[in-house]
């Protein structure tokens, strides 16, 4: 058995791959292997993939015939895994020298079920690190704890799987939704903070994200944006009532963000999405839609009201902004 496996699942990435590839051989060591899911590729990467087999050490490569998504690529490769633990990269990011080392370490020194880091977001030539919501650092808590509160940004507004490492006898709470081919990330959060038993998070920033990449499913605008509704289906299903009143605040956050960059839609696919938003928004106990209303930025509320005109009046003080939230 690995101590760590790493899950890369990619498509059409061979404007990347080989950067990401790279990075791993700089983190290899002898009891660590690396899963690439080459999900039915049609450019270069498979080709690209193969120029590594016998450069990096622990390569396992997975192909897929033809797509089946993200969340199903990552099942795929987590399905595959021997690891202890087990950890996510996207195949267009890239990791720092050693940092793979340093998840490990973290985890295994805290003992806990997973552990949570920072990242490196990264547009064009620009890098700017971004936090894990949470300020207490290297102790080892209770998920469910690190949920509220309501009016703040909590560890369940960090969904990114790659962002921390994760004991693989955490089993079923490590697969992703395979029915969601966008926002996949969503309801997974929210059950691993739910259900797993301890967690932490650490002051490590060693993965670099690309942001804004062409091609990516948050540039694309097809009809996998609708998923983003059926993630938050299953993030509302069954959920305690204690932590309704955050998960209404996440969604209509993110809700009014995907309307403020509605024009990557086709007014046909817009009308769609404009119509389930409004339903979902009705769906939720008007004092919780109120609540989240009253943190938003006059920008967010107006775009809120203009989808569902008969929002019920937020009060007079706004409180902060939600920008965080997207």
């Amino acid at each position: 058995m690995s101590t760590l496996s790493v899950v890369v699942p990619i498509r059409d990435g061979e404007r990347f791959i080989a950067d990401a590839l790279t990075s791993l051989s700089r983190n290899a060591r002898a009891d660590f292997e690396f899963i690439i899911v080459n999900d039915g590729s049609v450019d270069a990467t498979g080709e690209i993939i193969d120029d590594f087999i016998g450069e990096l050490p622990g390569l396992v490569v997975i192909r897929n015939p033809a797509p089946v998504g993200l969340a199903d690529a990552r099942n795929t490769g987590l399905s595959a895994a021997t690891g202890r633990y087990v950890t996510y990269m996207d195949g267009d990011d890239w990791l720092a020298p050693g940092y793979l080392a340093r998840l490990v370490e973290a985890i295994d020194g805290l003992g806990c079920d997973f552990v949570r880091v920072d990242h490196v977001q990264v547009e064009g030539r620009k890098r700017v690190v971004h936090r894990a919501p949470l300020a207490r650092r290297g102790t080892v808590l209770a998920p469910r704890d690190a949920i509220l509160p309501a009016g703040v940004r909590t560890m369940v507004d960090y969904p990114y799987a790659w962002a921390g490492i994760y004991r693989r006898s955490l089993g079923d709470l490590l697969h992703f939704p395979g029915s969601l081919h966008t926002a996949e990330d969503r309801p997974w959060i929210w059950r691993l903070h739910r259900e797993a038993a301890t967690f932490a998070v650490v002051s490590l920033a060693g993965i670099f994200y690309r942001r804004m990449v062409a091609g990516s499913l948050t540039q694309v605008g097809d009809e996998r944006q609708l998923h983003f509704f059926d993630a938050f289906e299953l993030v509302f299903k069954d959920l305690e009532p204690e932590f309704l009143p955050k998960a209404a605040r996440n969604f209509c956050a993110l809700l009014a963000h995907h309307l403020e960059i509605g024009e990557r839609l086709t007014p046909a696919l817009r009308a769609r999405f404009e119509e389930r938003g409004a339903q979902m928004v009705r769906s939720l106990p008007p004092e919780l839609v109120a609540g989240a209303v009253s943190r938003m930025s006059a920008e967010r509320e107006s775009v809120l009201r203009a989808l569902v005109p008969d929002l019920p009046p937020s009060p007079h003080v706004r409180v902060r902004r939600d920008r965080e939230e997207s």
